[in-house]
């Protein structure tokens, strides 16, 4: 019976986390979608990786290189215990600014002088 040999987990920092991520990333240049994947933010608690998600679409690119991101990972970091996980982030939604009035209402309210200004001069912001 042949004895198969197990080295422990190396310790690994968020830096040596980045570096092996970033030439992953780089590998996966290519394929932009990959790419811009492996682009976006992530949090390393203790061995899990969490990736955050903008849509169901990235969940199962995700889905489609978790197998060869961990096992890259594992071996470079020379750590077997590393996990990785997707949480899709809910993005509030941003409402289009498409009118003058919607302009105008939107740079009042970063700066209110504008509202005495257009009153002062008695311009029209529906033009």
């Amino acid at each position: 019976m042949t004895e198969v040999k197990t080295e422990a987990d190396k310790a690994f920092t968020a830096d040596d986390l980045h570096k092996v991520w970033g030439a992953f990333a780089e590998q996966r240049k290519k394929y932009q979608a990959e790419y811009n994947l492996l682009t976006q933010p992530f949090e390393l608690r203790d061995t899990q990786i969490t990736i955050y998600l903008h849509n169901p679409v990235q969940e199962i690119m995700l889905g489609n290189i978790r197998a060869e991101l961990s096992a890259y990972l594992r071996e470079k970091l020379r750590n077997n215990s590393i996990s990785l996980v997707g949480k899709l982030q809910e993005q509030a939604d941003k409402k289009v600014i498409y009118t003058n009035r919607e302009k105008f209402d939107y740079l009042v309210d970063k700066n209110p002088m504008l509202k005495e200004l257009k009153d002062r001069l008695g311009l029209d912001t529906d033009f």
